[in-house]
């Protein structure tokens, strides 16, 4: 008898979930590490040779500063990219997943609401995401005063790691709208890929490209960066952005699936 599909997307992911939150935990743990060495002024002499406009892209426009070096590190670009991924993993399974595998039939057959399925696989991805975040923010605390990160404090990486995981919920929102509404894994995560390109390189490339300047709006890394919560503490505006666009994705997901025909 299956008695909520929030919780048993949960125990069926348990395994998963543990996995990539200390994964995630660990490759931010590991960076944060090597901001001693980063912060010797030999390396910052040797990074003047860079053009500005390529670490600006790659988000490593102040690598000696703690809160610099962990937004070009963690939290510009391999923190995003794992939870992104592990986002897009959760959500193109989601719906689509257990379609292709045959496997949704076996599921509608309980008296469940289609909408209730997609609503409650996207809670589930939440707790996900926000299960790896919180394992980060505690791995992160417990690594900064050896790591000589204790300036930024730990509410601001508390901060910065909430609208990771937020950014995180609109691309696993993404690719469970796609999944649902498309039935398809492949088109869900090829969704998520050209977006998130596009949307990197209107937060990084296109605000310096005259008449571009407006795109940066447009992308959510903006929304998840933009106002340095490293720096500032949470942007409760930017999260707001954040949060909408991730609850957007899922209702139209949720249309979509209510309203066509499953493949089983």
């Amino acid at each position: 008898m299956l008695h909520s599909v929030f919780g048993k997307a949960l125990r069926e992911s348990r395994r998963g979930i543990a996995a990539w939150a200390i994964g995630i935990a660990a490759v931010g743990m590991m960076y944060a590490a090597f901001y001693p060495s980063m912060a010797d002024p030999a390396m910052a002499e040797a990074l003047r040779a860079f053009p500005p406009e390529l670490l600006e892209a790659l988000n490593m426009g102040d690598l000696t500063s703690p809160a610099g070096y962990l937004e070009g590190s963690t939290f510009g670009l391999l923190g995003p990219l794992m939870m992104i991924i592990f986002a897009t993993v959760l959500g193109s399974r989601a719906i689509a997943g257990d379609e292709e595998d045959g496997r949704l039939d076996v599921l509608l057959a309980h008296p469940v609401e289609r909408w209730s399925v997609v609503v409650q696989r996207g809670l589930a991805m939440v707790v996900a995401l926000a299960t790896a975040g919180l394992v980060l923010i505690v791995g992160l605390v417990a690594i900064s005063g050896p790591a000589q990160l204790t300036e930024i404090g730990a509410a601001n990486l508390a901060a910065t790691t909430v609208q990771l995981v937020l950014l995180a919920c609109v691309f696993g929102s993404l690719a469970l709208g796609v999944g649902a509404l498309t039935g398809s894994r492949g088109a869900a995560i090829g969704a998520v890929a050209v977006i998130g390109v596009l949307t990197y390189l209107a937060h990084t490339v296109l605000p310096d490209v005259s008449g571009f300047e407006w795109a940066e709006n447009l992308s959510p890394f903006f929304y998840y960066l933009g106002g340095r919560p490293l720096v500032n503490g949470l942007q409760v505006v930017d999260s707001l952005v954040l949060a909408t666009t991730a609850v957007v994705l899922v209702a139209i997901g949720v249309i979509g699936f209510v309203r066509r025909d499953i493949a089983v």
